[in-house]
């Protein structure tokens, strides 16, 4: 049986890691690894968290299952931190929740819950999108269509291209969404391109799937929900993804939160008990741990404070470093504008450099970045941003 395997590429931003750990140039610079990192280049466990997990190990009585569902106070908080405490599918109880094994494994169960209602649904999603959204979902059955989204001649949104490929959508497709701090563009809707999308969703009966990984990493964390909760008041049907990994830096602790909004509370009823059956089938049950945090952190006013803070302080720390690498572009007198990366939002951002130059960045001056040149902002920092200019401008002379 296992001689028919065939060996499997390795992951492309994985090759990336181990080159960069293993180039011995003291210049060096990561700006692949899609994780947040603070000045000194270290993806740091938040205050918060850890006084959080303080308080869990002193009061913690079992170890015991918490059922596929997961922790019935950490899906609680996690609907008001997504939708607002006032929000009318909370009131209304149109939402089924279940915690989850990290945003994937959100994204993942929402494919397989999916695929169940309607074997083989069509799934739009952004042209680019995050690479893991591929398998996650076409994986489970599900039919991927493409709407074309960042321009990259203009380095923006192409909203019109978008609503136009989405007129073709048929009555029941699914719309992948990113919420906020779009990966891998950086680019987001304006509230304005919302409240147009969320018109030609209900006008031609789609469905909207929103996948919010870096709420609070934008513009904070209410707004960065803005689209997310327009569409929630506004439509029918909608499924939510969300993480935990990067705005509680919960990497590890694999926590996320899948939502089914229903038409009304009788549906959400029958939803959920679907949804329960599908996770049961697959992993049973999430682990604890990391939700444990999150509702430690949610449910205490210091330790919330605590995090806000925190969390302010990243989402600070990546629009200083945007300006700060703009900045140095500009000052070593490059003809070439990237002004673009200041309206921009979260951790990523291209740098519309062709592949051959990512190449040359990475091989003659150690910076290391996707192929596609989508690079991490948070790997910008004091002592490298001039350094890291200064090759952008150099090998864009060199073409």
């Amino acid at each position: 049986m296992f001689n028919q395997l065939q060996a499997v590429a390795p992951d492309a931003l994985l090759k990336l890691i181990v080159q960069f750990s293993q180039d011995s140039n003291p210049n060096k610079v990561d700006l692949g690894v899609g994780v947040y990192k603070d000045e000194l280049g270290n993806t740091p466990v938040m205050q918060a968290v850890t006084a959080a997990e303080h308080k869990i190990l002193e009061n913690q009585q079992t170890k015991s299952y918490i059922g596929p569902a997961g922790s019935a106070l950490y899906c609680e908080l996690s609907a008001q931190l997504l939708f607002g405490k006032d929000h009318c599918v909370i009131r209304d109880k149109r939402l089924s929740i279940v915690q989850t094994p990290g945003g994937c494994g959100a994204l993942r169960m929402a494919a397989e819950f999916v695929n169940f209602c309607t074997p083989g649904a069509s799934v739009w999603v952004s042209t680019p999108t995050w690479v893991n959204h591929i398998p996650l979902l076409s994986e489970a059955g599900l039919n991927l269509k493409e709407y074309p989204y960042y321009d990259n001649q203009s380095q923006s949104v192409d909203f019109a291209a978008m609503l136009s490929t989405l007129e073709n959508a048929e009555e029941g497709d699914l719309v992948l969404l990113h919420g906020c701090c779009h990966n891998p563009s950086g680019a987001d809707l304006s509230n304005e391109q919302w409240q147009a999308l969320t018109k030609l969703i209900l006008s031609k009966n789609l469905i909207p799937f929103i996948d919010i990984a870096y709420q609070g990493l934008g513009d904070g964390l209410d707004e960065d929900a803005y689209g997310l909760r327009l569409m929630a008041q506004s439509v029918p049907e909608m499924i939510v993804a969300s993480s935990c990994s990067k705005n509680f830096g919960l990497y590890r602790e694999r926590t996320g939160t899948l939502v089914i909004v229903s038409s009304n509370a009788q549906r959400a009823e029958i939803s959920t008990s679907q949804l329960y059956s599908t996770v049961r089938g697959h992993y049973s049950m999430p682990p604890a741990h990391g939700a444990a945090i999150v509702e430690t952190i949610l449910d205490s006013s210091e330790l919330n404070q605590l995090w806000l803070d925190e969390l302010g302080n990243m989402r600070k720390r990546l629009s200083d470093n945007r300006a700060a690498l703009v900045n140095a572009i500009t000052a070593t007198g490059t003809a070439r504008s990237f002004e673009f990366i200041n309206s921009e939002k979260g951790m990523f951002s291209f740098l519309s450099i062709s592949p051959e130059q990512v190449i040359r960045l990475k091989n003659d001056y150690s910076i290391y970045m996707a192929g596609s040149s989508r690079i991490n902002i948070a790997g910008i920092a004091e002592h490298n941003v001039q350094y890291t200019a200064n090759a952008i401008a150099d090998v864009l002379k060199q073409s």
